[in-house]
């Protein structure tokens, strides 16, 4: 065998593995999404249909789910849309600003007892969140914030989110330590330094943040269900609840196009910073 037919081999050989992998990816990503299509195709089925007629085409086509389904419950469901869009954008500035400034001290500032604080923030964590329930509500409810968004909101604003204070130091320590120094000898303060020179080279991780923690407000359920009993209050998970009926005469054509209405600012968010996701996940080390 002469050396062109052996890399003539070698590339058949290359190509047929990589070949292999994507349909194999194309193959789960396929499983992934059937979910989502059975949703979709679900939402335009009537109600009658819908587990009758499993297929992903409609025998029937029911395009009054997604108007009726609108106006279905108390208030129309662009006001749920609002609620949780108000949350969630409060609570990405929140944790932007807290999480990043304590990020920063525990990557750059000298100061007694920064390992052992660090490692106790990391240890919170691993700490059950349900056990916190009780007496969070009853603090909550003697500062008079039952039935408003501060107890979903206000917390965020004191770095309580372990995770995110963690990425953003990974971040911060692959940054060189001399950006700091030569601001420093410019005459730069701690906090200028940080304002001028780190921030604007977080933008992956930023956007890291930005994107987990737009998607976890938007579709958390218990704390709201905790916090909030007015209807006008309700976030779009609530709001979802109440097309289902304890009574079995639940609507769930009209449910399934809401959800898939409520699917789209997630989605639309994700595809906008998916360059940078990948991007702050691959600079922090995270797998």
């Amino acid at each position: 065998m002469t050396t062109d037919d052996s890399y003539v081999e070698r590339l058949g050989n290359s190509r047929g593995k990589r070949f292999g992998k994507h349909l194999l990816l194309c193959l789960a990503g396929g499983v992934m999404l059937y979910p989502l299509a059975w949703l979709v195709a679900s939402s335009l089925k009537p109600n009658d249909l819908i587990f009758k007629d499993l297929s992903l085409w409609p025998s029937e086509w029911d395009l009054s789910n997604y108007t009726e389904g609108w106006t279905a419950l108390a208030y129309p469901f662009d006001l749920y849309l609002v609620n949780s869009l108000v949350i969630a954008v409060l609570t990405i500035i929140g944790n932007l600003i807290s999480c990043s400034l304590a990020a920063y001290a525990f990557a750059r500032l000298n100061f007694r007892g920064r390992k052992l604080f660090f490692a106790l923030t990391l240890g919170t964590m691993m700490l059950p969140g349900h056990v916190l329930l009780v007496p969070q509500y009853i603090l909550f409810n003697r500062m008079g914030w039952l039935d408003t968004f501060y107890p979903l909101i206000v917390p965020n604003f004191l770095a309580t989110s372990a995770f995110y204070i963690f990425l953003m130091v990974q971040f911060i320590r692959s940054l060189p330590k001399e950006l700091d120094e030569a601001a420093r000898i410019d005459g730069a303060g701690t906090f200028r330094i940080f304002w001028s020179v780190i921030l604007p080279l977080c933008k992956p991780a930023f956007a890291t943040t930005a994107i987990f923690t737009f998607i976890s407000s938007w579709n958390e359920f218990f704390s709201p269900l905790l916090y909030l009993t007015e209807q006008e209050l309700y976030t779009v998970p609530l709001a979802l609840r109440q097309f289902i009926d304890s009574e079995g005469q639940s609507q769930w054509g009209q449910m399934f196009a809401m959800s898939f209405v409520s699917l789209a600012p997630v989605i639309g968010f994700f595809i906008a910073g998916q360059k940078y996701l990948v991007k702050g996940i691959a600079t922090t080390g995270l797998k």
